[in-house]
């Protein structure tokens, strides 16, 4: 009997994960019989002078984690059947990746629960830093960047208010970051962070002090490597006092800033950058657009929607990197720079099996002592699943019909709320639910679980707005995350109609009836934007009820009907 790595490096080795150069299919079949070894993982002919390396949206998970990709993931208007909005066996044929594969688990969802036993955990600071360490042997000078959403998100991340992910990529040895769920620890804490605690630029053209109307973060940094002079600009996320809680960080005002960032791309060329890096957490369909509106960029790094492309996508003469979450993914990104330009490039989305790399042991000395304080806590078991718990997704996922149903029950609720947020860790069916695997998918500074009163039609108001930032066919509008996440409540959402016109056939499933607009229904939701919410954190909601029916059973969610697409 085998060894499950050494099932994972013979399966590896038969379906062979290759990097793009530019042409060609990620997924296509190699020679190989040997088994596969992370130098397998790690090999790719290397192009040019500069290289790139990228990380983004790792939400504080320092140990390895499994993460399913998306069900649904759709695309409105000219980006509909556009990756990254293709999934499931479109998104195998579309990129030649055999199902059931290693490339298969790694970037899409089928047969998750199945596979992820086979293949096992992904990601990991130990294993991100063994990857980082061997592309700068191989390429040295590679420049290491960080796209955001590091500092939030687990609980040790919670505890340290950031500070044990700050240490961490100073380690790593980043060398510059932009910005989102940072702001939630507050402007105090950021201030802090970034002026006494970070080794490295802490990046945002965008973002300006709101009185002054100046900007509070410095914009860019040139770094020279091999003789080439390179820009990084920093976008950081540019509606965060929509999405978040703007009252933690009152003085600052974001934005996309399409005329900032043309005159940055100006300025970095007229000080000698011959590559123009966009570092952004802007969301894939925004940097798309941006990249088709601002010439003179050569890379643009996205981050923000969890989007992991296993070749880049070409827009004009700009390249999007899409590098995935949660630190499944390394990518690395070689150019050929000359004669002032980029003259080629090649490309490859590193998947970070955890059974395949070996662990930095520096990285994973610092990962166990920030850890220590809070082992028994992290590891306390809560309760079983019966099937998968996930987020990721445009619709419910089972993670938050999860979550719904404990306001529903312990707050004794008609209907709960759940933010449509992407981050969160899965759990394969029939495993333990364990308090670090819970606060995963909850931990944040605004937890409270209110309690209110709300009319039907305030409701529809809500479901509409929400999904007028999911589905504006002008990614310039899209505002926020996923769709917000319902329980006890059905409806019919078509994506393709305007603004107020989405949402209907909303349902109490209680009752059957249709939501009266003129009745008022107690409503349960977490994660309020709304300085003064109260209520009890949502982990101590979960909790209560996990412990209390002790095995999960979450059914299929079949409340929510999707036509337009």
């Amino acid at each position: 009997m085998i060894s499950r790595r050494e099932f994972l490096q013979a399966s590896v080795a038969a379906s062979a994960i290759l990097g793009a150069s530019g042409t060609g299919k990620w997924g296509r079949l190699a020679a190989q019989q040997s088994l596969m070894t992370q130098d397998d993982l790690l090999n790719m002919a290397p192009v040019g002078n500069v290289t790139l390396i990228h990380v983004t949206d790792i939400h504080g998970q320092m140990n390895p984690i499994y993460f399913r990709e998306p069900e649904i993931n759709l695309g409105v208007g000219q980006v509909e059947g556009l990756p990254p909005h293709v999934t499931g066996a479109d998104f195998l044929n579309m990129y030649n990746i055999q199902p059931d594969s290693p490339e298969a688990y790694a970037l899409t969802y089928g047969d998750f629960s199945a596979l992820s036993q086979q293949y096992g955990r992904m990601g990991g600071l130990d294993r991100i830093a063994t990857v980082v360490n061997a592309i700068r042997t191989e390429r040295p000078g590679a420049l290491l960047l960080d796209g955001g959403d590091t500092w939030q998100g687990s609980l040790t991340a919670l505890r340290t208010d950031g500070g044990d992910m700050v240490r961490a990529m100073n380690l790593l040895g980043v060398e510059a970051m932009t910005s989102h769920w940072e702001f939630t620890l507050g402007i105090d804490r950021v201030t802090q962070i970034v002026e006494n605690e970070l080794n490295f630029p802490f990046l945002g053209a965008n973002i300006f002090d709101a009185m002054w109307d100046e900007p509070a973060y410095e914009p860019y940094k040139m770094f020279e490597r091999n003789g080439v002079q390179i820009a990084v600009i920093g976008q950081a996320f540019p509606y965060m006092p929509i999405a978040n809680p703007g009252w933690m960080f009152p003085d600052l005002s974001f934005g996309i800033r399409e005329s900032r960032v043309a005159e940055m791309v100006a300025e970095v060329r007229a000080n000698g950058a011959e590559v123009v890096v966009l570092l952004s957490h802007n969301g894939f369909d925004v940097d798309r657009k941006l990249a088709s509106r601002v010439p003179g960029i050569d890379v643009i790094l996205t981050g923000h929607t969890h989007d992991a492309l296993p070749e880049p996508v070409v827009v004009g003469n700009t390249l999007l990197i899409a590098t995935g979450s949660h630190g499944k993914f390394v990518s690395r990104v070689d150019l050929d720079v000359r004669d002032g330009g980029v003259q080629g490039y090649g490309y490859r989305l590193i998947p970070v099996f955890s059974d395949v790399i070996a662990g930095d042991p520096e990285m994973r000395a610092l990962i166990d002592a920030e850890r220590a304080p809070y082992q028994a806590e992290l590891g306390e078991v809560l309760g079983q699943t019966v099937g998968t718990l996930y987020r990721r997704g445009n619709f419910n996922g089972t993670w938050d019909d999860l979550l719904c149903q404990a306001m529903l029950e312990e707050r004794e609720a008609d209907i709960a709320l759940s933010p449509g947020f992407r981050w969160g860790s899965s759990v394969p069916a029939g495993q333990d639910i364990t308090r670090e695997l819970l606060f995963n998918a909850t931990a944040m500074s605004y937890p409270e679980c209110y309690r209110s009163e709300m009319t039907g039609e305030f409701i529809h108001t809500i479901m509409e707005d929400v999904a007028d930032n999911l589905f504006n066919t002008d990614p310039y509008y899209q505002q926020g995350g996923d769709m917000v996440r319902v329980g006890g409540m059905g409806y019919r959402i078509d994506i393709s109609q305007p603004q107020g016109s989405r949402i209907s056939e909303m349902t109490l499933l209680s009752t059957g009836e249709l939501i009266d607009p003129t009745r008022t229904y107690t409503v349960a939701g977490w994660a309020s934007v709304n300085e003064g919410t109260e209520g009890p954190p949502i982990w101590d909601v979960a909790e209560s009820y996990i412990r209390r029916v002790g095995t999960v059973d979450i059914q299929p969610n079949r409340s929510v009907i999707v036509s337009g697409t």
